[in-house]
C-alpha cells in the first residue's frame, strides 16, 4: 500500500482552509507566487522542520506543494517516515495557476527562475563551455560528458545533484528570519 496521499487541484480549492499549506521550493521560487496562505519550508530544510511540522499536522492537514509535485512527494515520503502525515498536490503550483487559481507574491520579492530551469541554464552552459574549451584543449571535453553523465543519472534517479547546488546559492536560500518565523507559526 502506497503511504503517499494525492489531492488534486479542485479538491484543495473546495477545501484550501482546512489544509496548513507547506511549499517546499526554494524561497526563490516561493517568491514567483504560491498557493494562499502557504509557508515556505525548503525541502532541505525539511529535517529541521520536523517538530514544526508535527506540531501542525497534529492540529490539521497538512498539504505539501512544489512546481510539479516531484519534490513535494519527496517530502511526504520523508514525512511518512517519521509518522507526519501530509499529501501531495497533484501538479503543484503549475496545475493550481494552470486552472485559474490565485497565486500570491510576497510584496517587495524578487521572483527567480524555477529551480528546473536554472538546472537547464547551468547544465546547457557547462556542456557549451566544454566543447568550446574542448578545441583548444581536449580534455576540457570531458566536462561536458561529465555533464551529460550527471543528467542521465539524475533522469534514472530521480534525484538531481546539479539542483542541490544550486539550491545552495544566495537567491534560492531563506533569509534566516524567514525560516524561523515560519517554523515559529507552524509550531503554534
Amino acid at each position: 500500500m502506497s503511504s503517499e496521499v494525492t489531492v488534486r487541484p479542485a479538491e484543495v480549492a473546495e477545501q484550501l482552509g482546512q489544509y496548513t499549506v507547506i511549499d517546499v521550493r526554494t524561497p526563490g521560487e516561493y517568491a514567483a507566487g504560491h498557493l494562499p496562505g502557504a509557508h515556505n519550508v525548503p525541502l532541505d530544510a525539511l529535517p529541521t522542520a520536523l517538530p514544526a511540522l508535527k506540531a501542525a499536522a497534529a492540529r490539521g492537514r497538512l498539504l505539501l506543494v512544489c512546481a510539479s509535485g516531484s519534490r513535494s512527494a519527496t517530502a511526504c515520503a520523508r514525512l511518512a517516515a517519521a509518522d507526519v502525515p501530509a499529501a501531495t498536490l497533484v501538479g503543484g503550483t503549475t496545475a493550481w495557476a494552470e486552472q485559474g487559481r490565485p497565486v500570491e507574491r510576497e510584496a517587495g520579492d524578487r521572483a527567480v527562475w524555477p529551480m528546473e530551469r536554472q538546472v537547464r541554464l547551468a547544465a546547457g552552459s557547462l556542456v557549451v563551455a566544454g566543447l568550446a574549451l574542448g578545441t583548444r584543449f581536449p580534455r576540457a571535453r570531458w566536462l561536458s560528458a561529465a555533464i551529460g553523465g550527471g543528467l542521465v543519472f539524475s533522469a534514472v534517479s530521480g534525484t538531481c545533484g546539479m539542483a542541490a547546488v544550486l539550491g545552495r546559492l544566495p537567491h534560492n536560500r531563506p533569509r534566516t528570519g524567514d525560516l524561523a518565523a515560519t517554523l515559529e507559526a507552524l509550531a503554534h
